[in-house]
């Protein structure tokens, strides 16, 4: 494997050091998994196109004249321009991937074969590399041609038929959880795959589909149908199968408070100061519960409304009630929690999401690195002259297009 580069490479090894991700994937499901991979290490190279980049580039809002949206997804990675239909950026691909451990592309089905870079000729040029396929609907199958974006996905796979308030129409999901759970899956392959090469000494391919992924997501409505007939619906913010467990209404913001054992159920009523509800064969135990919702969610509603937020969310935590506000984008970014974990990061000249994962403990834990990301091309010649580029022949690939 390469020695990615890193700034804390002289004093920590971080997991993914030394692993070589080259990078053609492009707006949100291949850039996350990239992501993932350059924030534990890996030095990922994105191969961008001449002039254009990743179309995430011209997206608003901007931060002194670059795309947010392009900065926070690709941190900690360098870029390449190459024009993979020239002859010769062929052949610098070709090359680039000659030691590489992963091959990342983000492309509808057989747009890499028609460039003459699909899984047969890149793993002929370097057997030991992981190619991954993140995708619409996979490599295989009557869809595999189509394009497909989030909402697509999450429409076609069943999501947005359980997202929303009952009797409303369907609703997306805020997030762009179709990509991110494909890019995110997409991860867990490529790991998987370099784990699987330690004894086999041969790479793979991966091949990983937003629908496939999003309908992982939504095991437990799928199981539930295909096992007892049950047809999930739109239902807010209840749980299909625990109550109360569900947001409700106080004297002014809105509380989402979630029981889901007897004890707890308990405690919660002794904080509503409703303890005749536990003799109340209607809600014996949580089957019940749930069965009669209907009848119940109305007599909590009328308790929760007698405080406001915050005292009743002081009294739920003292009594180990699960309970939590619904946080705003401004709140949640503000909240200690999230301040104490350093979930909030600083990257050049913005500040952005930190990837979740800590790993060590205490003040041994380690280091993520924070390096802002790259402008158009910015890495072109570093990285050519690693493949025995000189300065005359990378000038030469430029002007003629190849670069």
């Amino acid at each position: 494997m390469s020695q990615a580069p890193s700034a804390q490479a002289e004093t920590v090894r971080l997991p993914l050091a030394g692993v070589k991700v080259i990078d053609l994937s492009h707006m949100l499901a291949g850039p996350y998994a990239s992501w993932i991979m350059a924030a534990l290490g890996a030095d990922v190279i994105k191969v961008e196109v001449p002039g254009r980049g990743d179309f995430t580039r011209r997206i608003a809002p901007f931060l002194d004249g670059q795309s947010i949206y392009f900065l926070s997804l690709n941190r900690n990675k360098r870029s390449v321009t190459l024009n993979l239909k020239h002859p010769e950026g062929k052949e610098a691909f070709l090359r680039l991937i000659g030691d590489a451990d992963v091959l990342l592309e983000n492309n509808r089905a057989g747009v890499m074969a028609r460039l003459g870079l699909d899984y047969p000729v890149v793993s002929a040029v370097n057997p030991r590399i992981v190619y991954a396929s993140v995708s619409g609907f996979g490599q295989t199958g009557p869809y595999s041609n189509r394009p497909a974006f989030d909402a697509v996905i999450q429409a076609m796979s069943g999501t947005m038929s359980i997202t929303g308030e009952e009797g409303r129409g369907p609703v997306r999901v805020g997030a762009s959880i179709g990509d991110i759970a494909a890019g995110l899956f997409g991860t867990i392959g490529i790991l998987s795959a370099l784990q699987s090469r330690q004894h086999t000494g041969r790479g793979t391919y991966v091949d990983v589909a937003m629908l496939d992924a999003q309908l992982a997501l939504l095991e437990n409505a799928v199981a539930r149908f295909l096992n007892a007939g049950d047809v999930p619906r739109r239902i807010g913010s209840r749980h299909p199968l625990i109550a109360p467990f569900q947001a409700f209404p106080t004297s002014n913001e809105p509380i989402v408070v979630c029981v889901d054992t007897e004890p707890q159920w308990e405690r919660l009523c002794k904080v509503l100061d409703r303890e005749d509800l536990l003799a109340e064969p209607l809600f014996v135990d949580g089957n019940a519960r749930l069965a009669n919702h209907a009848m119940l969610e109305p007599i909590l509603i009328e308790c929760f409304m007698q405080r406001g937020s915050e005292e009743w969310l002081r009294a739920l935590e003292a009594a180990e009630v699960p309970a939590g506000p619904i946080n705003s984008i401004p709140e949640v970014v503000a909240d200690p929690q999230i301040l104490a974990r350093q979930m909030i990061c600083a990257a050049g000249g913005g500040r952005f999401v930190s990837q979740p994962i800590h790993m060590g403990f205490g003040d041994k834990s380690l280091p993520w690195p924070q390096r802002e990301a790259p402008a158009l091309g910015a890495d072109t010649e570093a990285v050519l002259g690693t493949l025995g580029y000189s300065e005359q022949e990378i000038a030469r690939l430029r002007s003629n297009g190849a670069l």
